[in-house]
């Protein structure tokens, strides 16, 4: 890891009852039931911003997982992201509690107007203070189209055509629609923006048709900080292309390190500096004050867990259904897959132990989804951290969340102090916007993004007359 480099943690989170790790709701110390108590996210926010976490990170879906056994049943019974709430509505209020963590929310640019989208994000924008991300996603469930009034999903690289669009509509509204001198507030005068700073974005493309002024004075940061997951041919072109942030599949660290650098390389092929884009992996972690500590508490866990429910994520996802084969019977992927998850359908190709089983996805899902946790002492978690960094080249982690909040106050009160001892992380929080703190380059996003390729240029004018009486 390269001088002065620290690791970034994300906890990664969802407003449901279940996420990733099914099942886990039902441990006796588990709190995730009061998901629709506003109380209990501002005591998880106060938690994180106390561990110095970057930002809380909250997954979404728009519809409901129903290829498993060729319906909801198991989604429903094993609250497997269902009933699951809007994570917008989340952050004003966690916000209001804190003043550095950051919040990205999940949002399905297949499902979004642009218009309205623009203005919700400016306006969370505005609220935190410029702590806002936006983790973009493209959908790849039939249940979430057919719930937006669509037959099934558009194919996979057509969404992707689509989404270009779709962010260089939003660019527009959030870039170039208000000059930065536009907001005057002059009391005396009567004049709260001047209208000649201010204009119509005009938009015609082959998916939407705009003609209109963006409805939000310009926020700290304008355009939001950017993450995206794309790990297929397309998504990985969109991603290079788009995002300042990017997940990548956890499938060990020689893979991750072969995918970074196809990132890297990627963005700088588009234009960007490689080092503009942060990466990260997804972690699963159960920490004890010692190591049998730790393998108790992860025994404890795996009571609890529902791997069936695990299975039926991973076959909407995939779209896959695996109750269509026998425990022990080779799952062939097929064309079936092929709106799914590509990344994901990739990754059940056969293995050492040959082609996947029923069997040995359940038997690979011990707490209740995919991940494999990193069991230990924080020394021992941190090894495997630092280890991570320096092999694959990425920038951090969004940690997975088991039962929460314990998982989390694991990470804040007994890993972070160690990794600050090893020089690996923060002491505390810098100044100015969620960009800012991640990249040091100002609110705005970086030159070489398209965003930033929108901004108009300064104009001549007299000192603004904030505020003044």
């Amino acid at each position: 890891m390269g001088a002065g480099r620290q690791i970034r943690l994300n906890a990664f989170e969802m407003n449901a009852v279940g996420h990733i790790a099914h099942g886990l709701w039902r441990h006796p110390r588990d709190r995730a039931t009061s998901y629709t108590d506003i109380g209990w996210w501002q005591d998880l926010a106060r938690c994180l911003e106390r561990g110095l976490f970057d930002g809380l990170f909250l997954a979404d879906v728009s519809g409901i997982y129903d290829v498993y056994k060729g319906g909801p049943e198991t989604a429903i019974a094993h609250a497997m992201q269902v009933p699951v709430n809007d994570p917008a509505m989340l952050v004003p209020a966690m916000a209001a509690v804190t003043r550095h963590l950051g919040f990205g929310i999940t949002a399905n640019l297949s499902q979004e107007p642009p218009y309205l989208f623009a203005r919700r994000m400016s306006t969370l924008d505005h609220l935190t203070r410029g702590r806002i991300a936006w983790n973009i996603v493209t959908g790849f469930l039939d249940s979430a189209a057919r719930g937006a009034g669509q037959g099934a999903q558009m194919d996979h690289d057509a969404r992707y055509d689509r989404a270009d669009e779709y962010m260089e509509l939003v660019y527009k509204l959030w870039e170039a629609s208000w000059d930065d001198d536009a907001v005057v507030r002059d009391r005396v005068a009567g004049i709260y923006a001047r209208p000649d700073r201010v204009r119509a974005i005009h938009h015609h493309g082959r998916f939407f048709d705009l003609d209109a002024i963006h409805l939000s004075e310009p926020s700290p940061q304008r355009t939001p900080v950017l993450f995206q997951a794309g790990a297929s041919a397309r998504g990985l072109a969109f991603a290079a292309t788009h995002a300042e942030c990017i997940f990548i599949p956890t499938t060990g660290r020689g893979s991750a390190a072969t995918l970074t650098a196809r990132i890297r390389a990627a963005v700088a092929a588009a234009g960007r500096h490689p080092r503009d884009v942060k990466i990260f992996a997804s972690l699963m972690t159960v920490i004890g004050r010692t190591e049998a500590e730790a393998r108790e508490k992860f025994e404890d866990y795996g009571r609890y867990a529902a791997a069936e429910a695990g299975l039926a994520q991973l076959a909407a996802a995939t779209g896959i259904d695996f109750a269509r084969f026998a425990p022990d019977e080779p799952i062939v992927v097929t064309g079936e897959a092929g709106n799914g998850i590509r990344s994901l359908v990739a990754q059940l190709g056969a293995g050492d132990d040959g082609p996947p089983t029923v069997n040995r996805l359940l038997a690979g899902m011990t707490l209740g989804g995919r991940f494999k946790p990193v069991v230990g002492t924080p020394e021992q978690v941190a090894d495997e951290i630092a280890a991570w960094i320096a092999e694959a080249d990425i920038d951090g982690f969004n940690l997975i969340r088991t039962v929460t909040p314990d998982c989390f106050a694991d990470v804040a009160d007994l890993l972070v102090p160690v990794l600050q001892e090893r020089g690996l992380y923060k002491h505390g929080y810098g100044d100015g916007t969620l960009r800012d703190r991640l990249f040091g380059q100002g609110p705005r996003p970086a030159p070489g993004h398209p965003a930033a390729a929108l901004r108009q240029p300064a104009t001549p004018s007299t000192p603004a007359a904030e505020d003044r009486p």
